[in-house]
């Protein structure tokens, strides 16, 4: 890997954490996206983007309330597709190897939090000068100058240096231990799809849990005509759904009205 390719890998977390809508927060946070574009950086898009999509499954349950961050996902995707395609590892023991990377990441977005609260308070000085005009450098330009230095240059020093040592590790571990890495990473996405499914079987959602699993075992039929018809259903159920709701709401109206109009006479 070239110093080039990882300051490419370390501006491209940057990008994923930095949590700008429709740029970092919902695409290139997520695994597949990260991991794929780091395969471009590295040469191997393919190979980025199956390493990515198998990390992307131990976060389908993922959720960041509160502020508070379990896991870094665009840390652990693009360095673990970056290890992968460096290393030579296939997507398993790549898993295993970026998980633990995606929970030290965490360290990354406490300190951010912690040192943005300083730019929180240079706005409310702006703001009591009244130099509106300001507020963009305590809301935009220096909390995102902060948070390139503390992404780009730890994540370009990992991937520089940690892939040169990533093939001699696997060497070593061959065997046993890199065997029980792969039982680990297989392991993984089934705790990512768990979480997902306690969140889907709920209430009425819960038949079509077993309706879509009955459709996708039995149907014989690809992905995307089973999404075509996973999202005609709700469609359905959802007109169908406000539709009622919205007889029911001009009966008690009516019915509301018809009860004035007697007291009145």
């Amino acid at each position: 890997m070239s110093v080039f390719q990882a300051v490419l890998l370390g501006i491209l977390y940057w990008i994923g954490e930095a949590n700008l809508p429709f740029v970092g927060l919902w695409t290139i946070q997520r695994p597949l996206v990260c991991g794929w574009i780091a395969g471009i950086i590295l040469g191997d898009p393919l190979k980025g983007a199956m390493v990515g999509a198998s990390i992307n499954l131990v976060y389908l349950g993922f959720i960041s309330a509160g502020g508070s961050m379990p896991a870094d996902m665009a840390l652990a995707g693009t360095l673990g597709a970056a290890f992968a395609i460096t290393g030579n590892l296939d997507a398993k023991t790549a898993l295993a190897l970026a998980v633990p990377i995606g929970i030290l990441g965490t360290l990354v977005w406490y300190t951010r939090m912690t040192i943005d609260s300083v730019w929180v308070h240079l706005g409310d000085k702006f703001v009591a000068n009244e130099q509106y005009h300001k507020l963009w450098i305590a809301n935009v330009l220096l909390p995102q100058i902060m948070s390139a230095c503390i992404c780009v240059i730890p994540a370009s020093l990992a991937a520089y240096f940690g892939a040169s040592y990533i093939t001699p590790i696997v060497k070593a571990l061959s065997g046993t231990p890199l065997t029980i890495f792969q039982i680990i990473g297989g392991m993984m996405p089934a705790l990512g799809i768990a979480i997902t499914l306690q969140y889907i079987f709920k209430g009425e959602s819960r038949v079509f849990l077993f309706l879509g699993f009955v459709v996708a075992v039995y149907s014989g039929l690809a992905l995307l005509p089973q999404g075509v018809i996973a999202f005609l259903v709700a469609l359905v159920y959802i007109q169908l759904r406000y539709s009622g709701g919205a007889g029911e709401a001009q009966t008690e109206a009516a019915g509301a009205a018809d009860t004035d109009e007697e007291e009145d006479f």
